[in-house]
């Protein structure tokens, strides 16, 4: 299928469907992440890199996309430029997991809200990607509401703007090679899980860790943390490939407003006036954005 191809009916539906899947298993993780708040946040990421491995591994194999990995790793550049991602993206999902066991679920909502945001500034910055007037007013929008809340409050958003950062920079570096979603993620699981069974191992050795006093339901959920990893980001694979874009990028705030009713209503977090104010600004930013998006999809091909 041709990139900007309308998709027919059936495939645009079942698009439809796989992308909210996707979008609604990410933005409902925060519940199941804070089901494991017993276990320490580093050795959550350890299991989870573990255990994606594990559950890519068939589905590598079985959609025949092992070719794709070793070559990566026969060419030097790719292999590098793959390990920079792994750190990257291995920082990323220990911010949010840390985030989550220390009561900063509004501060995850927050940070992926902006990540748009920072991709545009991303693509100004190193891309020579030229912003359109509606973004950069939507990025100034975005600065603004991070400013008032600092001089405001004197509480900066370092948390959720490093979580918008290291996923920007994450999809910039991916940006550099082409290596598709499905091996890259398999690729990525392979560079970081050496490190994460030698701290496994390592906890173990000096008597702490979930292996010193495993339960059964703690077992079951890190088991876990590998198919939560895995299956969105099969199930985004696809709808990426069967839906138009502008319905895509419109999705994507669906696991941040999840994240963000959660955190209010579920988790009993305060929306205090400062982050109220940095909200506000940069779900106003967003609509720019958005609208910006919309406009410039109407002119692409079909």
């Amino acid at each position: 299928m041709p990139l900007f191809a309308v998709p027919s009916v059936k495939s645009n539906s079942l698009g439809l469907l796989a992308g909210l899947c996707a979008f609604l298993i990410w933005g409902f993780l925060v519940v199941f992440w804070h089901m494991l708040d017993a276990v320490a946040p580093f050795e959550i990421l350890c299991y989870r890199i573990v255990f994606s491995f594990v559950s890519l591994l068939p589905v590598v194999m079985l959609t025949r996309r092992w070719a794709e990995v070793v070559s990566a790793f026969r060419n030097r550049r790719v292999a590098l430029t793959m390990f920079a991602s792994s750190c990257v993206v291995g920082l990323n999902w220990f911010l949010y997991i840390w985030a989550i066991s220390t009561g900063q679920i509004l501060e995850t909502s927050l940070g992926y809200y902006t990540n748009p945001l920072m991709n545009v500034l991303f693509g100004f910055l190193f891309l020579r990607e030229r912003p359109s007037r509606l973004q950069g007013i939507a990025i100034l929008l975005a600065c603004i509401g991070v400013l008032l809340s600092f001089l405001g409050h004197n509480q900066f958003p370092w948390l959720a703007l490093s979580l918008a950062f290291t996923f920007a920079l994450y999809g910039f570096i991916r940006k550099t090679v082409s290596v598709e979603a499905l091996p890259g993620l398999f690729i990525e699981t392979i560079v970081l899980i050496p490190f994460s069974l030698g701290w496994i191992l390592w906890l173990y050795w000096n008597g702490e860790g979930f292996l010193c006093s495993p339960t059964v339901r703690e077992g079951f959920l890190l088991f876990l943390a590998g198919p939560v990893t895995s299956l969105p980001l099969v199930m985004f694979a696809y709808a990426a490939r069967h839906m138009r874009l502008m319905t895509l990028g419109l999705l994507q705030y669906i696991s941040p407003t999840c994240t963000f009713f959660l955190g209010i209503f579920m988790f009993g977090e305060t929306l205090n006036p400062a982050a109220l104010v940095t909200f506000i600004f940069i779900w106003l930013a967003l609509l720019l954005y958005t609208v910006e998006s919309w406009r410039q999809t109407r002119h692409l091909p079909h």
